[in-house]
C-alpha cells in the first residue's frame, strides 16, 4: 500500500486538538508516511513535540518541525511553509491551518509544488478564488477537501438521507446556534479576528450553513449578519457576537447565532445546535440537533480541559482520544472521520494512479475528483462553493451594519447589498 508524505502549515489550536492526532493515527495505521509541521515561529512547535498527551497516545511519533524547536521564539518565519512544500515530492498532502485570510495563499502555494490540499474551513474568503482554486486542482488532477466535519456526524448523516427520501418535507425555517469559549478571546485569536478579516458568523456560522446546504441541497439566496464589537486583551477591535439571516431559494429562512463568549466554567466546551422546521402535505417535519449535550455528564475530581471546568457535559462524538487495539491511544469521532476522508481519498487517487503514464494518470485522477465533488459527502470547492458566496454576503452585510446582501448566482456570481 502506497502512503503519503503530510505537512501540515499552522501550529495553532486546531493542528494540536485534531488534524496532528488524527495524523498521527493514520500513520500508524500506515496510510500516512512523513508528518512535518510548519508555523510562524518555534513554541507551538515546541508545544506539539512536548505534549505529555501525544506521547501517551502515539508513542515514538514525531514530526519535522519548521522551523527548529531550538529557534527563539523571538524569531518568526512567515514565508518558511514555502520551503516545506518545495522540498515535499509532488502529490502528497498539505493541511491548511492558518487563519481564515491565509488560506489563499498556502492552497495556491500548494497547487504551484503540484499537491493535494485538506484545508480547515471556509476554503477562502472570496468566491472567485474558490472558482479559481477549483480550475488550476482540476487540470492538475489534485484533490481539494475542506474541512466541514458537521457533514461526518452520523446525525446529519442520517438527516440529509431522509430529507432526500422526502422524510422531513421542505425546510421552511430554523435556527443555528454556535457559541464558542470565552478563554478564545486571550488566545492567538485576538491577533487575527479583527472586526476587518473576519467575525463569528463567518468563522463558525459557516458550519451550519452548509450544513443546512449540505442535507437539504437548497441555495444560499441572500445573507443579512448584525455584529456587536468587543476589545480583545491586546486592544484590538473584533466581532464578538453576530446574529446572521440566511434566506434560501425556495424563501427558507435559517437565523444563526454565533459568538466567542460561553462561559470558561460552563459545563459543555461550547454551545451549538441546530432546529428545522419542514413543511409537507398536511403535516410538519422537524430535524433538531442538540450538538452540546449528548446524554455524557462526567464530573472530575479536579478541572480537566483548557477552562478547567469540574462538571462537562462530555462530546463523545466529535473527537476523543480512546484505548485501541494496539499500543496508546486512537482517535474517534466524525472530527477525525472528515480529516481521515479527505487523506484517505488522496492516498486512494495515488494508490490507484500508480504506475500510469502521466496523460492516463491526469485523466483517472480528474474523474475520482469529479466522483468525489458528485457524491458531495467531502466539501470541495465544486460542491461548497455557494459557501463562499455566503462569507461574501455576510461580510458586506455586516460592515453596513447589517444591511441585506444578495447572492447573484450565474458566470459572474456575487453578493451585492439590496
Amino acid at each position: 500500500m502506497a502512503s503519503i508524505d503530510v505537512t501540515i502549515v499552522g501550529g495553532g489550536m486546531i493542528t494540536n486538538d485534531l488534524l496532528l492526532p488524527s495524523i498521527y493515527h493514520l500513520q500508524r495505521t500506515g496510510f500516512v508516511n512523513t508528518i512535518a509541521v510548519c508555523a510562524l515561529d518555534s513554541p507551538p512547535l515546541r508545544a506539539l513535540k512536548e505534549s505529555p498527551d501525544f506521547a501517551q497516545a502515539f508513542p515514538g511519533q514525531g514530526f519535522k518541525a519548521y522551523p527548529d524547536i531550538a529557534e527563539p521564539p523571538e524569531n518568526k518565519f512567515p514565508d518558511l511553509f514555502k520551503e516545506a512544500l518545495a522540498a515535499m515530492p509532488p502529490r502528497q498532502a498539505v493541511v491548511v491551518a492558518m487563519p481564515d485570510q491565509f488560506h489563499y495563499r498556502v492552497v495556491k502555494e500548494a497547487l504551484k509544488n503540484n499537491q493535494h490540499v485538506l484545508c480547515v474551513k471556509p476554503l477562502v474568503l472570496e468566491y472567485k478564488q474558490a472558482l479559481e482554486i477549483e480550475k488550476e486542482a482540476l487540470e492538475k488532477g489534485l484533490f481539494i477537501g475542506i474541512e466541514y466535519h458537521k457533514r461526518f456526524d452520523r446525525r446529519s448523516l442520517m438527516a440529509r438521507r431522509d430529507y432526500e427520501l422526502g422524510h422531513f418535507g421542505e425546510f421552511v425555517i430554523g435556527e443555528a446556534k454556535m457559541i464558542e469559549p470565552y478563554f478564545y478571546r486571550s488566545s492567538n485569536f485576538q491577533n487575527w479576528f479583527t472586526c476587518d478579516r473576519t467575525d463569528p458568523f463567518v468563522y463558525v456560522g459557516c458550519h451550519y450553513v452548509d450544513l443546512v446546504q449540505f442535507i437539504t441541497g437548497l441555495k444560499p439566496a441572500a445573507v443579512s449578519v448584525s455584529g456587536i464589537k468587543g476589545k480583545f486583551p491586546n486592544g484590538n477591535e473584533g466581532y464578538m457576537w453576530a446574529n446572521g439571516r440566511v434566506i434560501y431559494e425556495n424563501g427558507a429562512i435559517l437565523s444563526v447565532t454565533d459568538g466567542l463568549g460561553y462561559p470558561d466554567q460552563g459545563a459543555g466546551s461550547n454551545e451549538q445546535c441546530l432546529t428545522m422546521f419542514c413543511e409537507g402535505q398536511g403535516k410538519s417535519g422537524m430535524i433538531a440537533h442538540d450538538d452540546q449535550f449528548r446524554g455524557v455528564e462526567h464530573s472530575y475530581l479536579d478541572g480537566i480541559g483548557c477552562a478547567g471546568s469540574v462538571f462537562n457535559y462530555v462530546n463523545p462524538d466529535f473527537y476523543r482520544l480512546v484505548p485501541g487495539e494496539g499500543q496508546g491511544y486512537k482517535p474517534v469521532g466524525y472530527g477525525y472521520d472528515s480529516v481521515a476522508a479527505t487523506l484517505l481519498s488522496i492516498q486512494g487517487i495515488e494508490q490507484a494512479t500508480a504506475g500510469l503514464e502521466e496523460r492516463e494518470g491526469l485523466s483517472r485522477r480528474q474523474d475520482m475528483i469529479r466522483d468525489a465533488d458528485e457524491k458531495g459527502i467531502i466539501a470541495t470547492p465544486a460542491n461548497s462553493s455557494a459557501n463562499e458566496l455566503v462569507t461574501e454576503a455576510a461580510r458586506l452585510s455586516i460592515l453596513n451594519d447589517g444591511r441585506m446582501a444578495r447572492i447573484v448566482y450565474g458566470e459572474n456570481a456575487h453578493a451585492e447589498l439590496v
